[in-house]
Formats: structure tokens, C-alpha cells, sequence
């Protein structure tokens, strides 16, 4: 940087994607980062678990970061934690509930020693150069905040997952007076929620969604099986406050769901009346009429509690007619299918499955039109960042700053790794770019799959998998035994054995002739049958399948 001051801000995550939010802000040599989130795969990304941000700007500047700013405790905004601060120790600092369920991850990860600091809403804190206020929210956990982010260039307005709702679950609501006071003093720029931008209107209140949880109950006959976010506490409690008013028990089922249940109600988040929560296996000796079942899932995860009941392979719940399964949980786009799946099988065993599309029992943590278009107009910003969406949403979002005042030319619709720069003088622009991506997380590995085993992996799922082994003399290359052929995913081997034989005849020939060439390489003799094998095939069955070719030298 020159020796002008200068303020970035650079997003790392949330932008043009749903999820792995990250963003930093850099005045001179100093850095805040808001949230480090996490996204889940999509149908592509074969056998990954997790995606995270590509922390490499962050590991680079590791020294300039102050601290971690987190706006709630959702996994799109905490789920990066535990990999990004096994490169860097700084404090986080978020409000109870988000770092009651930080805490738990740092430990889980093994990362103890950690500096966690509690703020509450209306709070402010100064690190270096930057003053952040903590401005209430209101979204579908507790302690969700707005920042305002003071720097000696102007401030900076980050809106937080939000939404207006009179009339929440728990904790105050969205403090209108603030943003409208931060409006009225000066605001350089607003980064905003654009996640429900395509929804016309006002987003409904959470109580909407708490009076048909309590009809359904009221229906029940049988079990019911309450299928949510888990970190959507608000609308655990009221699927927990109509199970005690209809006289059933509760039990937990799905790591997470066990872990945030806990922790929301040892930090007194979750109102859970005594002798009301029991054990699984308690719950499975008691009347259906007097349980319910809260269990991860919602999103038809493969692994998650209710796929597995959906599939009869859950070690201690099946599903039985009779039994009411509540989907309280809009599917993320891409696990539209899966969750559709679900339900279909759901129906097949017999239960009434109550779905967010038909029945009432999901609304949006996030603001509409008019709630976006309210806080536009409160904060009413030189520049405008729409963040927290994919393409379509951002540029909407944009579209609706212009239709309120705001110049074009002052609204950055914005890429992971794009650097937004403010100058002393007022004036910002797009300047260089960072390094920023998507780290997949698969197992225990972080980063060590890429584009090319991604494409491998979609590869083998398409035309499966073809090995030819064969053993060459080592002085003369000449073939001693085989080639064998074994296949997997590709034909049925019984019925292929015609086609199987002519693979083997064209290594021979392909092997044969390259000899005679006067190539004895081993590579290239393999690169060679690889390709005539792959085109052969191709031209028989117009597939791919992966070919591979082993050769022992002897």
C-alpha cells in the first residue's frame, strides 16, 4: 500500500454463492474480518463433505488482522472457523449464543486456546483504527447483529443476516433506530443481506410459523417428527412449547441437533420445562402420542437422521404409519431433489409428511423487498455492496438500490476476491484482486482435492472405471502375461465379454507395434493403449469410462 490511507474492503466468501460468508475489511495495515463461514456441496461435488474459503490472503496477512467479527451463529457464518484459526490465533468476539456454539467447535477441532469475547447488542467495541458498534437484529437465531464499523475514512454498515419481524420468538427486534441514526450522521457504505431479494413484499413474522407447528401437533395421532435446522433455535423452541402443551416428551436425534439443543439451553436460549427432554431410547417405550423427535435432516442430507429413518437404516427410529413428520426448513438450492426424495419415501412408509411448500410451517430469516428497500433508505449510503447471495440475487438487489437513488456507478456488484477501495477523497473503485476460492473439505483433508479429482470423480460416477493389467519384461517391454481386464461402472462383465476381448487384442496390437516403433517407455506405451482402448470403446458404447492401465515391469 502507499503511504495514502486507504480503506478495502475484500470479500472472500457470500458473494455470487450461498454460504461460506467471509469478508475483510483493511484500513493500511490493519484487518477486521467479518464471520468465516462455511457452504455445504452441491450435486457435483462428489463425496465432499464441506467447502471453506480459500484462506490464502488471510494466512498471508496474518499478522494485520485485529480480530473476528462474527454476526450470528449460523454455519454459513462460524463454519470456517476451526480451519481458518488453525493458520492464525486472533480474538473472536460475537454475542452469547454464537460463541457458546464457537466454543464447542474450537474444542471439538482441538483449538482451546482460542481468545472468545461476549458482546452484547448495543455494544461497541475499538480495535486499532476501527470502532465496531453491535446493532440488534432479528433473524432465525438469537443474537443476530448488524455491524456498524467506524474507520477514519468513513462507516461502513454491514447488515448481518436480517429481516424485520415485530414480533420474534426471542430477542428484541431490529433496531430501526440505530441504522436510521447511522444514516442520518453519514454512511460510506452499506453491505447488505440480498438472500430473500427475489421475494416480493415483507417477510413473514417467525409466530406465523409457531401457530401452524401448534395445529399440527393438535393433529397428531401418533409420533412427531420434527425435522429443522438445528441452529434454528427459535423454531426448536416452538416446536418444543407446543410438544409440552400437548403433553409429549422430547428427544433429540443427530449430532448436531443434540449439541445445539444443549448449548442453547445451558445459555438459556431454549425454555425446555423440566422432565420435559428424555433420551431416544426412553422415547421408543413411550405411546407414540406422547413424543416428538427433533432430528437434523431437513436438507436430505445423505447421512442426517431423518435420510436414514426415510431409508429404514436408522439404528434406533423407523418410520410407521401414523407418524407426522415435519419438514420446518426451505430446501438450500441444489438439495431440492434430495429432500424431494425424502418426502416421496416418507409418504411410501406410511407417515403424514407436513412440507414448508403446502403448509405454512417455514418462513424466511431473511428480509423481502420491502425490508431491504426500508434499509436502503434508513442508512441511505454513498455506496452500496449487495452481499450474501448468488449472481442473480446481488445484481436484483442492485437494481433496487438504483430504483431508491442510488447512482449506478456507486453500486459494486461484486466477485469472491474483488477489492473495493476507498480513497481519502471520497472516491472508490475495483482495484487488484486476492487470491480467493473453494477449499473442499473431504474427511480429514483440507484442500488436497481440486478441479481434477472433482473431474475424475464425476468421470467414474458417469461411465465407471476400466484397469488393464499386464506384466512386460523389463529389458524388452515385451508382454509376459496378460492384459486382464476388471471394470466397474462401466458394462455388466457377463454380458461384455466380446468387447472385453477386443480391449485386450488392441493393448496387445497398440503394445506390438509401438515396439516395433521403437518406443520402449513404459509411460508412453500405457499413454498409448490408453488412448486407443478410450477411442474403441467410445466408438462401441459412446462412453468414457476411466481407463487405467498397470503395468509391472519383471
Amino acid at each position: 500500500m502507499t503511504n495514502e490511507s486507504k480503506l478495502q474492503i475484500i470479500p472472500l466468501g457470500g458473494l455470487g454463492e450461498i454460504g461460506k460468508n467471509t469478508t475483510a475489511i483493511r484500513y493500511n495495515n490493519q484487518i477486521l474480518l467479518i464471520d468465516a463461514g462455511l457452504a455445504f456441496p452441491d450435486d457435483e461435488m462428489l463425496g465432499v463433505d464441506l467447502v471453506i474459503p480459500d484462506y490464502t490472503y488471510l494466512i498471508e496477512n496474518k499478522d494485520l488482522i485485529l480480530g473476528i467479527i462474527i454476526t450470528h451463529g449460523h454455519e454459513d457464518h462460524i463454519g470456517g472457523l476451526p480451519y481458518l484459526l488453525r493458520h492464525l490465533n486472533v480474538p473472536i468476539y460475537a454475542t452469547r449464543l454464537a460463541i457458546g456454539l464457537i466454543q464447542y467447535k474450537l474444542t471439538e477441532a482441538k483449538l482451546g486456546q482460542v481468545t472468545t469475547n461476549v458482546i452484547q447488542p448495543g455494544e461497541s467495541i475499538t480495535l486499532g483504527s476501527f470502532t465496531v458498534d453491535f446493532i440488534n437484529g432479528s433473524h432465525s437465531i438469537p443474537g443476530a447483529v448488524g455491524l456498524a464499523i467506524h474507520s477514519p475514512l468513513g462507516t461502513i454498515v454491514h447488515t448481518g443476516d436480517f429481516k424485520l419481524d415485530h414480533t420474534p420468538v426471542s430477542g428484541g427486534v431490529l433496531d430501526l433506530h440505530k441504522f436510521s441514526e447511522l444514516g442520518d450522521n453519514g454512511v460510506l457504505c452499506l453491505m447488505s443481506d440480498s438472500t430473500n431479494v427475489e421475494r416480493t413484499g415483507f417477510t413473514k413474522s417467525e409466530r406465523f410459523v409457531g401457530e401452524n407447528i401448534d395445529k399440527a401437533f393438535a393433529e397428531a395421532e401418533g409420533r412427531v417428527i420434527f425435522a429443522s435446522f438445528a441452529s434454528n433455535v427459535n423454531r426448536l423452541q416452538q416446536a418444543i412449547s407446543a410438544a409440552f402443551k400437548y403433553h409429549r416428551k422430547v428427544a433429540t436425534v443427530g449430532r448436531s441437533m443434540v449439541n445445539v439443543v444443549s448449548i442453547a439451553s445451558d445459555l438459556g436460549y431454549l425454555d425446555i420445562p423440566e422432565d420435559t427432554l428424555i433420551d431416544v431410547d426412553e422415547a421408543m417405550r413411550l405411546p407414540g402420542n406422547e413424543v416428538c423427535i427433533l432430528t437434523t435432516g431437513s436438507q436430505g442430507e445423505p447421512m442426517a437422521a431423518l435420510t436414514r429413518m426415510a431409508n429404514h437404516n436408522h439404528r434406533q427410529i423407523s418410520i410407521y404409519p401414523g407418524d407426522t413428520v415435519i419438514l420446518s426448513a426451505s430446501p438450500i438450492p441444489g438439495n431440492e431433489k434430495a429432500v424431494s426424495r425424502n418426502i416421496d419415501q416418507l409418504f411410501k412408509l406410511g407417515a403424514k409428511v407436513i412440507y414448508e411448500s403446502i403448509s405454512g410451517m417455514h418462513v424466511s430469516g431473511h428480509a423481502s423487498q420491502e425490508e431491504l428497500k426500508l434499509m436502503l433508505t434508513m442508512v441511505k449510503p454513498k455506496y452500496f455492496i449487495p452481499v450474501h447471495g448468488e449472481v442473480r440475487m446481488l445484481m436484483k438487489h442492485a437494481e433496487l438500490a438504483v430504483q431508491l437513488g442510488i447512482p449506478r456507478e456507486n453500486i459494486f456488484v461484486a466477485e469472491i476476491g474483488n477489492v473495493i477501495e476507498f480513497t481519502s477523497d471520497g472516491a472508490a473503485k475495483f482495484t487488484e484482486n486476492v487470491i480467493a476460492g473453494r477449499v473442499f473439505i473431504d474427511g480429514l483433508g483440507v484442500g488436497d482435492i481440486g478441479s481434477s479429482v472433482m473431474k475424475d470423480r464425476t468421470l467414474l460416477s458417469q461411465d465407471g472405471i476400466l484397469i488393464i493389467i499386464l506384466s512386460l519384461n523389463a529389458e524388452t517391454n515385451a508382454i509376459l502375461s496378460g492384459p486382464d481386464v476388471v471394470t466397474r461402472g462401466f458394462v455388466y462383465v457377463r454380458e461384455s465379454n466380446l468387447m472385453l476381448g477386443e480391449v485386450k487384442a488392441i493393448t496387445r496390437q497398440t503394445i506390438a507395434r509401438s515396439l516395433q516403433s521403437g518406443i520402449h517407455e513404459t509411460a508412453i506405451l500405457q499413454n498409448r493403449v490408453r488412448d486407443a482402448v478410450s477411442k474403441h470403446l467410445y466408438d462401441k458404447t459412446k462412453r468414457r469410462p476411466m481407463i487405467i492401465p498397470i503395468f509391472q515391469e519383471i
